[in-house]
């Protein structure tokens, strides 16, 4: 069982601090053929809104284009979870991209890391890719909410 909540602000503090400490989460789109296709990421949220560095021409981009809908699971050893379920849009504004690039940089690790590992010519590169993860579900989670069935969840209205 699981409470409902009206806002996202009510589990923004439980999200981040969970977030911040799993780092790594699994993102599952749908593939060309409508099957489910996983992969491990790690977005920087803000709030309510999270930010993928990506490739922009990879297979991501062919699923985004067929269903832009992706879930996202955190898990740890402790059994806490985090459930996204999400909206993937591109971002291609320049100063949006840069922004983010910057964002990351910013993050101490292990969230954050310099994108110019990646693309050497910096957030002008053609294959820097920027993904705004726009949740309408989250659900916090774990061993403990469930048997006390403290688990919440909110929904986008």
């Amino acid at each position: 069982m699981a409470v409902q909540v009206d806002s996202f602000e009510e589990i923004e503090e439980e999200f981040e601090r969970r977030w911040r400490r799993i780092v790594w989460c699994n993102l599952a789109s749908i593939d060309l053929r409508n099957r489910p296709r996983s992969r491990v990421l790690h977005p920087i949220w803000e709030g309510a809104t999270g930010w993928i560095l990506t490739g922009r021409h990879s297979t991501k981009e062919q699923h985004l284009a067929h269903n832009p809908y992706v879930s996202l699971c955190y898990w740890d050893p402790e059994q806490q979870q985090i459930y996204a379920e999400c909206t993937a849009s591109w971002v291609d504004e320049p100063a949006q991209k840069t922004r983010v690039w910057e964002l990351f940089k910013a993050f101490p690790s292990p969230i954050g890391y310099d994108p110019a590992m990646f693309w050497p010519n910096g957030p002008t590169d053609p294959g820097y890719g920027v993904l705004r993860l726009t949740p309408w579900r989250v659900e916090i989670c774990g061993l403990q909410e469930l048997m006390t069935g403290s688990a919440r969840i909110w929904n986008a209205r």
